[in-house]
């Protein structure tokens, strides 16, 4: 049975499918265009047709928009438009033939003012959306939608556009309590207005799905993409992309329930469908290359991953070339997997390249570089550890340039540090989000460094020396700790907890170090006290622990 036939009868065991035989004729674009283009679109709901040319019978258009927000931005049943946006409804009879509209005794002028208002309202507060003013839109949107309920009518699927966009509007404003409500009122009024299986309920359901995800609601978010799927799989056909759209969405929701293998076989299908319509290249089929890239790598299959991750670096390569960050970072992504698998040539050989891009394209001493020489630093500790049993001086060899990685690593960890410090001025009460990833990998590579040092010891020491204290090592934890405490607060820790992560794990590796030195050295010891950080690590792992979260 193929994939796309599986996931089809997933979708079937959920929901029935109608026993009428839907007809699919499939011109362009479904439910996402861009913004620039207004493009018309009849919707036959009869037939459940889906054309891209405007018909006269149905003059009913429906706008999207691109992006994480994909709103509805219009639906206008009304053949005469306002030749003029900027034209005022508000006077009255000669604002009316300014439009085309001739005013009549029944009051229809008044509807068509409404309409244009509503239209007017829609755009702009479109405009203010898409430009991050969200107080701006709400206000607009809010106009329009009482605008849309005034001159169409309650239950008219104008006002299901309106709410949607209100609703998509307080989803990026996570005002969840206020979105919830509009997103099922517009789905009722659709239902209502076209049937159940119309294609803009399909729409409707998929952008439901959207706000249930953002809240890790994730049986409604299925319940939602499965519903989207059924609607677009019988409107535009299985080999359509918008329908790979949703299926796409319903895999990542499947993942993030632990189904793995039918989130596999649905991410799998989703991308075949746009490679099929020649969409291989496309930067959505890449994304949705790398989720499968990490389902692989979080399921231990190096192989496929890698196989997946060299596809999408040969499609960043042709289209991109190494002038592109994202080539950079698609290249590191595939460094790492090689690096896993045990492929340790070839991981640093495309490291080296990444690092190379960088300097290039980056600013000297950018936090990027600082990673990508912390990730070159742990190839060579792993070259130095296959190495050391055949040849010790390439083994040690192989740890001095982690050293010099590392070294270097801290070097711009901390210099990125101090700039943030210096921008934001706000060390005294938090880190900042600017400060959290050099931080990190500066506590990962004094941790990497420490270890470097144990590992040349062990070296180069004889076994009886074996016991002899490692002062590098623990110096390079020392500089971890004092680090740690210049750079966090408690109320940047409970911000990022990866930061305490990373700083436990010095303390571990420090007791560690002590604990395995004579009973006299340590008693001489006035850099460590044994009990102190036995303490402290058990008070950072009781802050980390999950119990200790949920009560968060």
């Amino acid at each position: 049975m193929s994939l796309r036939q599986a996931a089809a009868n997933m979708i079937k065991r959920r929901f029935r499918l109608a026993s009428q035989t839907f007809s699919s004729t499939c011109g362009g674009a479904a439910t996402v265009i861009p913004l620039a283009r207004r493009t018309r679109f009849d919707h036959g709901s009869k037939d459940c047709s889906w054309r891209m040319n405007y018909s006269h019978r149905d003059p009913r258009l429906w706008l999207f928009v691109s992006g994480n927000a994909a709103i509805f931005l219009a639906i206008h049943s009304n053949t005469v438009l306002a030749k003029d946006e900027s034209v005022d409804p508000d006077n009255g009879t000669e604002g009316a033939k300014a439009m085309g509209l001739r005013k009549i005794e029944d009051g229809s002028v008044i509807s068509n003012i409404h309409t244009s208002k509503w239209r007017i309202f829609t755009d702009k507060g479109r405009d203010f959306f898409l430009q991050g003013k969200l107080e701006e839109a709400e206000k607009l949107f809010l106009s329009a939608l009482q605008e849309a309920k005034e001159g169409f009518g309650e239950r008219e699927p104008h006002v299901a556009s309106a709410c949607n966009n209100l609703a998509e509007l307080y989803r990026v404003n996570k005002a969840y309590n206020k979105a919830e409500p509009l997103y099922l009122e517009a789905i009722s009024i659709l239902e209502e207005s076209f049937g159940p299986e119309d294609i803009r309920v399909g729409v409707a359901f998929h952008n439901l799905g959207q706000f249930y995800i953002a809240q890790r609601k994730l049986e409604e978010a299925r319940t939602c993409y499965e519903r989207a799927l059924k609607i677009k799989g019988c409107v535009l056909g299985l080999n359509h992309s918008d329908y790979a759209d949703t299926m796409y969405h319903l895999g990542t929701v499947l993942h993030l329930q632990g189904k793995e293998k039918d989130s596999e076989a649905l991410i799998q299908d989703s991308i075949r469908i746009l490679e099929d319509g020649g969409l291989g290249e496309s930067m959505v089929c890449v994304k949705r290359m790398r989720s499968l890239a990490q389902i692989y790598t979080k399921s231990n299959r190096s192989a496929e991953a890698e196989n997946v991750q060299r596809k999408i670096l040969h499609i960043m390569e042709l289209t991109k070339g190494w002038n592109s960050m994202e080539t950079v970072v698609t290249a590191e992504g595939l460094a790492l997997i090689l690096q896993s698998a045990g492929s340790l040539k070839d991981a640093e050989e495309l490291l080296e390249r990444c690092l190379d891009a960088r300097k290039t394209l980056l600013p000297e001493d950018h936090i990027q570089i600082g990673a990508n020489m912390l990730h070159i630093a742990r190839v060579a500790m792993l070259n130095s550890n296959q190495l050391k049993k055949m040849d010790t001086s390439k083994a040690i060899s192989e740890l001095d340039k982690a050293r010099d990685n590392l070294n270097e690593s801290i070097r711009i960890a901390r210099c990125s540090l101090d700039k943030s410090i210096k921008k934001n001025r706000k060390i005294q009460s938090d880190i900042g989000r600017s400060c959290r990833v050099p931080l990190v990998i500066m506590l990962q590579a004094f941790d990497a460094l420490s270890l470097v040092a144990i590992a040349k010891q062990e070296l180069q020491e004889s076994k009886q020396d074996e016991c002899s204290p490692n002062i590098e090592a623990e110096d390079a934890l020392f500089r971890c700790i004092s680090a740690y405490k210049e750079f966090v607060t408690e109320k940047s820790v409970a911000e990022f907890p990866e930061v305490k992560a990373e700083y436990l794990k010095c303390l571990k590796h420090l007791i560690s170090l002590n604990s395995g030195t004579s009973t006299q050295r340590s008693q001489q010891s006035t850099r460590v006290n044994l009990q102190d950080l036995r303490d402290e690590i058990k008070h950072l792992e009781l802050e980390l622990s999950p119990s200790r979260k949920r009560k968060i």
